[in-house]
């Protein structure tokens, strides 16, 4: 008799871990969902769709980790809803890399200069259907634009510059500022 008390005992009480373990492993998983002061709500407030803003900087940085001082970084949200994403800059920097995410900030692509032909930076986001529509008669300024096809219908991109030493950072700095983020 006792034995089986016990048992159920141990049964209760190994039931009732494992399903703490999964509420708080969903929890986890919908915290970025829920999440009120997300990438999308910061960058939001500083600036509108399709305008690019710095991220790194001496106040910190629109994410939670701590910012590299050796990249320089700016993000713009884009939304695809009535034409495709472009973002493009001038010059060139020792490394740059773009990475595009969804508006809940997992990240759906990610290249860098070593990927882009003649390494400049222009990157052309669109839904499935927008692809469908460039890819019937591509037009001559895409012709060595990174495109990046994706079903989601918001998203950020992160364009980060790698500066070495001191003296390029003006370079850097005029690489990132040149960086336009549009809607066509």
């Amino acid at each position: 008799m006792l034995g089986a008390a016990m048992s159920r005992t141990i049964y209760t009480i190994l039931l009732g871990l494992v399903g703490a373990a999964v509420v708080h492993l969903a929890v986890l998983l919908l915290v970025p969902i829920y999440s009120e002061r997300d990438a999308w709500s910061r960058l939001s407030e500083r600036a509108p769709l399709f305008a690019l803003s710095p991220i790194t900087g001496p106040d910190g940085t629109l994410f939670s980790r701590a910012a590299d001082p050796l990249l320089t970084a700016a993000a713009c949200r884009f939304a695809l809803g009535t034409g495709i994403a472009r973002v493009a800059a001038a010059g060139t920097v020792p490394y740059w890399a773009v990475s595009v995410h969804d508006r809940f900030g997992q990240e759906i692509y990610s290249f860098n200069d070593r990927t882009a032909t003649d390494r400049q930076l222009d990157v052309v986001i669109a839904s499935p259907a927008q692809m469908v529509e460039l890819r019937k008669e591509l037009p001559e300024e895409y012709e060595n634009s990174v495109f990046v096809e994706t079903d989601q219908r918001e998203g950020i991109v992160v364009v980060r510059a790698f500066v070495p030493d001191q003296s390029w950072s003006g370079v850097v700095s005029s690489f990132i500022e040149s960086a336009a983020c549009r809607q066509e």
